[in-house]
């Protein structure tokens, strides 16, 4: 089944925040592909690159800069992987470096 982890990271970084090094990245996605339960993953530009898009009721478009969510976390990245079951999938997220500092969501990938 497939699984994606959604890697939330601080929207500020504060002192008591354990930020992942780089080299704890690379070796986790090492690990993931090893694995072979690697599907895709990506991290995700600066979010002053972001841009939404919000349509209303009769179509109308209206795009800004973007998103301003009043939260503590943002998304960050992401892996998609396929593992047997759920509590693979959570182990999975326990061993991304972006737990430690932030959040992974884990949320099943729909098949239609």
């Amino acid at each position: 089944m497939k699984y994606m982890l959604l890697i939330n990271s601080p929207a500020e970084e504060t002192p008591e925040c354990d930020q992942p090094s780089f080299e704890e990245w690379v070796a986790y996605d090492k690990a993931v592909r090893e694995a072979g339960v690697f599907v895709a993953g990506e991290s995700l530009a600066d979010l002053t690159t972001a841009t939404a898009v919000r349509v209303d009721s009769s179509g109308g478009r209206t795009v800004t800069d973007g998103p301003f969510a009043e939260t503590r976390e943002i998304l960050g990245g992401f892996y998609v992987i396929d593992v047997p079951d759920l509590d693979v999938a959570l182990d999975w997220a326990a061993r991304c470096p972006g737990a430690r500092a932030g959040s992974v969501v884990v949320r099943p990938v729909a098949e239609f």
